[in-house]
């Protein structure tokens, strides 16, 4: 098993990975870093784990869009609005989880 060395919000980690995939993890993990800071930029840092989900729900979206033939036809702020709302829900969320405990 190979492993791929990975930055994530400044964080490495080592991860693994099928040999000879070491550089595609590697672009695709730069690609989620820079998802991650779009998203703390429009709605400010939630956190890592928080700000991982919302760049996670964010793409299997986008990808779920591409499968059905529904390209997304949001605006850049439109996409910005709508992840404040998720990220916004998924606060009050978390909150709730965590008074429950």
């Amino acid at each position: 098993m190979a492993k791929a060395d990975i930055t994530i919000r400044g964080r490495q980690y080592a991860v693994a990975c099928a040999p000879g995939q070491e550089q595609r993890l590697t672009d695709l993990s730069r690609d989620l870093d820079e998802r991650v800071h779009q998203i703390a930029d429009a709605v400010g840092d939630l956190g890592d784990a928080r700000l991982l989900l919302v760049a996670a729900l964010s793409l299997l979206d986008e990808l779920d869009e591409a499968r059905r033939g529904h390209p997304s036809e949001l605006s850049s702020q439109k996409a910005a609005s709508a992840l404040s709302d998720a990220a916004a829900r998924i606060e009050a969320l978390a909150e709730r989880i965590e008074a429950g405990q």
